[in-house]
């Protein structure tokens, strides 16, 4: 039996059938809203604080310590730190360890938002590199080894890379080690989001984890791929690079000082379920296979795979379009309809997660059918990919001393943006704050404000409006 040290260390705290006169409030579920306390009084007894023999995250020597050495163990890596408030809280910290103010950057434009958040906490200069882009997903893909070579060419300053693997689609390049391997020869660590990747050191056929490829920093949702609460998550430390401690030392200072012990439960039993797949996953590819061929024999639908021999696509992901030319927008719609809720649609297809089980649920699935039935609407449309280098007109200290104006969308194309528009899910920002704005982007945002696709940022966004810089021309830039 895998040990499990916080949660056992938890049940034997419940078992003791404890008098709580500490937070939380609810002292152990006593005291809860009645509508509710059915749902959550289980496991409110496991929502503790730091009491005497349950350890302390941001001073770990008992049994978390030993959880997150386990993590460690498994993913083959020096260190691992359990984060309790999403992978944002790790990609935050990692860049304000290894960047300063006015460091070059390279950064995958399809990159989350919090890795936005903290280059401008920082006040780095980021050379966004945009990713390849897939033919059959439509979608932006990995970072090329050849474009970042092209770039620390032209930069020879870069003191870090940034890199989002897989994307949300579950895309992964197979050259990767290659990439973090030239980093290294030229002393340049690499940060890498693998957010949609924990799962990944299971192995073929799943892509190679970043991990594995010798990445100084991986981050890792383990709640959207592995049994985990939301929020759960890694933070994986390798080599002689980075300072580790001084990731440690951002991880305290971003985290809360009140951790979720169900939230760090979920991450121990997560890791323990995980390594009972390392050592016995021979039903898992079948599971896996039969459900893609399910969904692919169903009226009105196909998966979309990529072509790319570069890639390497998860098979827990898995894209369907319409056959008919429906949007991704409006196959969603349908899907919720019939009590079936996707990851994401975007403008072109529906993004669904298969879990790592074999015991993956069928029922409704033939209610998938009724897709075809779907009326009539405005056929997906194409849009292109950015530039392949951009820099920023402005560095992020420049642009708090720069005014504001709203303008309409049409006026806005070579305007500097005062605002990110990020498109939710995935959370990659379609126009980043202080990036220029080309056609291509507001091509795209009319799409989406067209099919109601729900937008962060943007206060004017659905009057067709938006924040831009004074000055912001690009003729009238330095």
């Amino acid at each position: 039996m895998e040990k499990t040290p916080i949660f056992t260390a938890l049940q034997k705290h419940i078992a003791k059938s404890p008098l709580s006169f500490h937070v939380p409030g609810h002292k152990n579920g006593q005291v809860f809203h009645p509508t509710a306390m059915k749902y959550f009084k289980e496991i409110l007894k496991l929502d503790v604080t730091e009491l005497t023999g349950l350890d302390d995250l941001h001073h770990a020597s008992g049994m978390i310590a030993e959880a997150e050495q386990l993590t460690a163990d498994l993913y083959g890596v020096q260190s691992t730190s359990f984060l309790v408030n999403g992978s944002t809280v790790g990609n935050l910290a990692m860049i304000m360890a290894v960047c300063e103010e006015q460091d070059v950057v390279i950064v995958q434009r399809n990159c989350h938002k919090s890795i936005i958040h903290g280059l401008e906490l920082v006040g780095a200069k980021p050379l966004f590199i945009s990713p390849e882009w897939d033919e059959e997903l439509l979608v932006g893909s990995y970072l090329s080894v050849e474009k970042v070579k092209q770039t620390i060419n032209k930069y020879p300053d870069v003191k870090a890379i940034i890199v989002t693997h897989p994307n949300y689609y579950g895309l992964a390049s197979k050259h990767i080690e290659h990439l973090v391997e030239f980093a290294h020869d030229k002393g340049i660590p690499v940060l890498v989001d693998e957010a949609h990747g924990a799962h990944f050191i299971l192995g073929d056929p799943f892509p190679i984890s970043a991990v594995k490829a010798n990445a100084d920093i991986v981050v890792q949702s383990a709640h959207k791929t592995l049994p985990a609460m939301t929020m759960g998550s890694y933070l994986h430390m390798q080599g002689n690079i980075v300072d580790h401690e001084k990731v440690k030392y951002y991880l305290s200072v971003l985290q809360t000082s009140s951790p979720s012990y169900v939230i760090m439960a979920s991450l121990d039993l997560a890791r323990a379920y995980l390594k009972s797949l390392t050592e016995e996953k021979t039903f898992l590819i079948p599971n896996l296979i039969r459900m893609r061929e399910d969904i692919n024999k169903l009226q009105g639908l196909s998966i979309i795979e990529s072509k790319d021999p570069n890639v390497i696509q998860d098979p827990l992901k898995v894209n369907i379009r319409s056959t008919q030319g429906y949007s991704g927008i409006q196959l969603q719609k349908s899907l919720e309809e019939s009590g079936i809720f996707p990851e994401l649609a975007d403008i072109n297809q529906v993004l669904l997660i298969l879990s790592l089980t074999n015991e993956q649920k069928q029922p409704k699935i033939h209610s998938l059918k009724e897709i075809s039935e779907i009326q009539e609407g405005n056929k997906p449309l194409l849009y292109s990919p950015a530039s392949p280098i951009q820099e920023m007109p402005y560095t992020y200290k420049e642009l708090t001393k720069l005014k504001k104006r709203r303008i309409s969308l049409k006026e806005a194309v070579g305007n500097v943006s005062a605002e990110t528009i990020t498109p939710y899910p995935p959370g990659i920002p379609l126009i980043m704050k202080g990036e220029e704005i080309q056609g291509y982007h507001i091509e795209k945002l009319r799409q989406l404000l067209e099919n109601h696709y729900h937008i962060q940022g943007g206060s004017f966004i659905k009057q067709q409006e938006l924040f831009i810089y004074q000055g912001g021309r690009q003729h009238e830039k330095r």
